[in-house]
């Protein structure tokens, strides 16, 4: 079990790459195959009571429909992250120098260089955004 500050940069980074691609195999790759993804979307977008998906062939699912769904008012505006190696943090503030954006910050756990625990929090207008989609 090992996790160092490059593996957060490179997660970052490549789930940024991958967000603004809409690479599945891409945001795939940086999930271990027992990881979850925790945030109000799951429940949105899967039709279910629990906000929670584990596992590979849940995640391609989630994220096959996140990639597929995505708003005009889901955009990539962040400044810089915080980690301590293990847990990387960060968060896309409503107002962007393009406008308001949906307000959410990403928690996730990293492990031998894998995400295992991805959770997101959502702000009051990201919430209006689900509410009014």
């Amino acid at each position: 079990m090992t996790t160092d500050r490059n593996d957060a940069e490179r997660i970052y980074r490549l789930w940024d790459e991958a967000l603004g691609n809409k690479d599945l195999e891409a945001a795939l790759a940086l999930y271990a195959s027992e990881a979850s993804i925790e945030s109000p979307l799951v429940q949105h977008l899967m039709q279910t009571r629990d906000g929670i998906v584990r596992g590979t062939d849940a995640l391609r699912e989630f994220i096959t429909r996140v990639f597929r769904t995505n708003p005009p008012q889901r955009k990539r505006f962040k400044q810089g992250f915080f980690s301590d190696g293990r847990v990387i943090t960060w968060e896309y503030p409503r107002q962007s120098p393009e406008g308001d954006q949906m307000d959410l910050v990403e928690i996730m756990e990293i492990e031998d260089g894998l995400i295992r625990r991805h959770r997101v929090y959502w702000g009051w207008y990201a919430l209006n955004v689900l509410r009014e989609g």
